[in-house]
């Protein structure tokens, strides 16, 4: 019996997958040709009726259609995984087949009803018991990731009966064998290894639906998170959910260990620790895009570095969900009771809710009951939404839960109708720009600061340096006129003193000795040289004192100019303050814009919290609708700009760049040459100047991809003409274009590539030659891209091959098989006879009635289940020439209308 009631777990793992895990890892990607729904293999006529890519996708997850112009479509990605048989199963179940049988090479599955009967199912892929850990996650989850660092949000979740490995595949942590590590341990391991820790962020929220309530499990005390939506955008956030920054793969095992102790669990007799909770893990992946040209950079050539440093770093944004479901289960097998039953009872409504969503979404019903769970309401974007959605449903193969195993496998294949519409999460980090900017401001007003106090000290030098220079100059002036006055007055007293005692010598020997006048008269002669001399030497002393003066009036001018400079000085020093005002006026301006970006930024956030980009597309369709009118004139200009370009440089000069060594001038030069080759005048003109021989040697001589492309363009147009096909084969041109095409990735490469191909298919003197050459290998080989153009002109190439063909063997030219059934080319033409495409399915119907019509074709193509797709086109085509084809093809054939009179059909 089971308990009574859940028990938190103690850390430890759960039960795992039994059975041995081999080495069967194929690089088999999910986005692959799209699955068709469940198939009757009793029914003919539901052969082929199952779709792909559903023609118009619902709305999202709460009903609605979301029309989002930005948005890529993704279809819901479902993969079936089997359990191997368990200890109690082995023994119980000994006697019995399992209820399912695998067919992985062809993606389907077949549910056994009973002894003779079986019911057939396809899906994106089909995991046996023997696929690795490793397998399930590059085919399941890989590709999610991949989206999410890519700036995506993308979900990842695991459905089925309890007990049939679910946790197993999601939360695995490889403690004790790495190989066994789930999606959750992997996707984070190349998470972290994409990121850059410093300019990047990841982190995580880790949640558990118990009881419809929402618990924290990383704070088990936060047990009622409430779930807040975005009225306008429909977004959904958890404000109340612990959010943990993750640096290392260590420290996310740490927290996956922490929330799985806290997880509900109990023993049932389907499992012995049975989840009784939905597991939710979030991890948000923030990038910045580096190296990346902004669209609102300046338009002018001139802008100033400041300018040009506005610019904001673009930050991409992903969530990625992993959903681990707890099990669907019976209450009669299962035995639960108490406790463990109302639990029981809240998984199964919770459950049914989200199976209710998908049938609406399935069927494009107007209203999704998205609000009946809060499971629905957490998962609203992963279905339907804007999410790249990846669901693992796990089975077992037990007879026992035939009815489990059939209601999972319903629920895959409705899942599989889902349609999302896939949108980038992308915003500009204004914060980091604004920090930056203050940075930059701080350092300007550093350095203006530095250079303002060198100036004033320079100022300040130059001043002291002047004032010492004009008081040297007074000091030495004022020393030299006063040690001269005092040489001259002290010369002038001695010489007045001696003329006075002269004198008076004279005066005392006038009265003493009045007879010797004549003697006297001599001294007084003598006495008026001295006095002559006695003049000069005072002129010599005025002569001095002039000179003396005008040095004083010379350094009085060395002043007057030193106070001129320092004016200019005072000037410059004016006009330094004028400019650091000018200064201060520009920074406080800038610090005006920096607020209104910041204000801008804030807005532009909130904006888009409350659904602003459905405002801001509104806004991009006007402007795309005013844009659209010049781009229309400018693909006309460039029309004539090539015609001009044409007449005035020449065919010649044009088709010489082809071997330019500058790549970028390479590429120009066939693009020209393309757009040529697409006007039928040209044509000629570009195959006798050796434009065709040019574009075959450029073709096997780059690997650009672009060239490549370009080129195989210009040649399928050149192919149109049926002597340029010839010189085309003649030249190696198909060998050429089988390389191109085993080597291109590029979905538009491929169908130039084929697009050539098709127009050498139609020629009649070429068949074997160029199937000699490859040429139907190469077709068949480009149709793994799966694209449908690529399909398209691989279709068309088949029907013109057949065609050709056809009217070869009416001709008795042509004996023996077609070339086409003996190249392998009938399996995927029956297959793709009633593709979803018109292009393909048209030409695949042209070229099943051509091959018919030669009788030496009818055995391998009954044997092939070609004559089905030939009765079908008789009946349902819509074309009225290829259904009336097909009627006269049968009806004249003895070998189908044998086989049908053997198969008991009237016709």
């Amino acid at each position: 019996m089971a308990s009574g009631g859940a028990n938190y777990r103690n850390g430890t793992q759960r039960n795992s997958l039994k059975g041995t895990t081999t080495a069967t890892d194929r690089q088999l990607s999910m986005n692959s040709n799209p699955s068709k729904a469940a198939l009757k293999n009793k029914s003919l006529s539901s052969v082929g009726a199952s779709s792909g890519l559903r023609k118009s996708s619902p709305g999202p997850l709460g009903g609605g259609t979301a029309k989002d112009d930005a948005g890529v479509p993704g279809r819901v990605r479902v993969a079936v995984r089997l359990r191997p048989r368990n200890a109690e199963e082995s023994v119980a179940d000994a006697d019995f087949a399992d209820c399912v049988e695998l067919q992985p090479e062809f993606k389907r599955l077949k549910l056994r009803k009973n002894n003779w009967d079986t019911d057939t199912y396809e899906f994106d892929e089909v995991l046996t018991e023997f696929a690795s850990q490793k397998r399930v996650y590059e085919v399941v989850a890989k590709p999610v990731v991949e989206s999410v660092l890519d700036g995506y949000n993308g979900t990842v979740m695991a459905y089925g009966q309890t007990g049939t490995g679910k946790t197993y595949t999601l939360g695995r942590l490889g403690e004790e064998d790495t190989a066994d590590r789930g999606i959750i341990v992997r996707a984070m391991e190349d998470i972290l290894a994409d990121v850059s820790l410093e300019s990047d962020s990841v982190s995580v929220s880790y949640l558990q639906l118990y009881m419809e309530s929402l618990q924290d499990l990383l704070d088990p005390t936060n047990d009622n998170i409430s779930i807040v939506e975005d009225p306008k955008s429909g977004d959904v956030s958890l404000p109340g959910a612990t959010l943990v920054e993750i640096r290392d793969q260590q420290s996310f095992l740490e927290l996956l260990q922490l929330g799985e102790a806290h997880r509900y669990a109990a023993n049932t007799r389907l499992n012995t620790e049975s989840s009784r909770s939905h597991a939710l893990l979030m991890v948000h992946v923030k990038r910045s895009v580096k190296g990346r040209e902004l669209a609102h950079s300046s338009q002018n050539g001139n802008s100033t570095n400041m300018a040009k440093s506005l610019r904001p770093t673009l930050v991409r944004k992903g969530k990625l969900v992993v959903v681990d479901l707890a099990g669907s289960e019976r209450i009669d097998k299962s035995g639960s009771e108490g406790h463990t039953l109302e639990e029981a009872k809240s998984i199964n409504l919770s459950l049914s809710a989200l199976g209710k969503c998908i049938n609406a979404l399935a069927e494009n019903s107007a209203h999704v009951p998205v609000r009946d769970s809060k499971l629905t309401r957490l998962l609203r974007d992963s279905f339907g939404g804007t999410a790249r959605t990846s669901l693992v449903i796990t089975i077992g193969p037990s007879p026992r839960h035939r009815g489990e195993t059939t209601s999972t496998i319903m629920f895959g294949q409705r899942a599989m109708k889902v349609e999302n519409m896939l949108k980038l999460k992308e915003e500009f980090d204004y914060k980091s720009l604004a920090r930056k900017l203050d940075i930059q401001l701080d350092k300007l007003i550093m350095e203006h600061e530095r250079k303002q106090k060198a100036f004033e000290e320079e100022i300040e030098r130059i001043t002291t340096d002047t004032q010492n220079q004009i008081s040297e100059a007074e000091r030495n002036y004022a020393d030299a006129m006063e040690k001269e006055r005092l040489k001259y007055q002290k010369d002038y007293m001695e010489s007045i003193k001696k003329l006075e005692e002269k004198w008076m010598m004279n005066q005392h020997k006038l009265g003493e000795r009045k007879d010797q006048m004549a003697s006297t008269a001599e001294e007084v002669v003598e006495l008026q040289k001295l006095l002559s001399k006695e003049t000069s030497l005072r002129k010599a002393a005025e002569e001095e004192v002039n000179n003396l003066k005008s040095q004083l009036a010379q350094l009085k001018m060395s002043e007057a100019s030193a106070n001129s400079e320092i004016l200019k000085l005072r000037k410059m020093l004016e006009d330094e303050a004028y400019r650091k005002e000018k200064l201060e006026g520009e920074i406080s301006m800038l610090q005006t814009q920096l607020l209104q970006l910041s204000f801008e930024a804030d807005e532009t956030r909130r904006r888009l919290d409350r659904g602003g980009p459905g405002k801001v597309l509104g806004g991009l369709d006007s402007l795309i609708s005013q844009v659209r009118p010049q781009v229309n004139d400018s693909v006309n200009e460039e029309k004539a700009s090539i015609a001009n370009l044409f007449e005035q440089v020449g065919l010649q000069k044009i088709l010489s760049l082809l071997e330019a060594e500058d790549a970028d001038v390479r590429i120009h030069a066939v693009k020209v040459v393309a757009n040529l080759a697409a006007e039928e005048s040209n044509q000629q003109k570009i195959v006798e100047a050796g434009g065709l021989t040019s574009l075959l040697l450029l073709l096997g001589s780059s690997e650009d991809e672009m060239i490549h492309r370009v080129a195989a363009g210009a040649i399928a147009n050149l192919a149109m003409n049926e002597t340029n096909q010839e010189l085309i084969l003649s030249e190696g041109g198909i060998r050429l274009l089988s390389i191109t095409a085993a080597n291109a990735e590029d979905p538009q490469t491929l169908r130039m590539v084929a697009g050539a191909i098709a127009n050498l298919c139609g020629n009649d003197k070429l068949q074997n030659k160029l199937r000699d050459e490859g040429g139907i290998k190469a077709l068949l080989g480009m149709v793994k891209c799966g694209h449908p153009d690529v399909l398209a002109q691989v279709a068309r190439g088949i029907a013109n091959f057949a065609k050709c063909e056809s009217r070869a063997s009416a001709q008795g030219s042509k004996t023996g098989r077609s070339l086409l059934i003996e190249d392998g080319a009938l399996p995927w033409i029956v297959q793709n006879a009633n593709n979803d495409a018109s292009p393909i399915r048209r030409h695949i119907e042209l070229a099943v009635c051509h091959l018919a019509q030669h009788e030496v074709n009818a055995r391998d193509m009954i044997t092939g289940g070609a004559l089905w797709e030939l009765v079908r086109i008789s009946q349902d085509c819509s074309r009225e020439d290829i259904r009336t084809l097909a009627h006269r093809t049968l009806t004249s054939s003895p070998t189908f209308l044998a086989e049908l009179r053997r198969l008991r059909i009237d016709y």
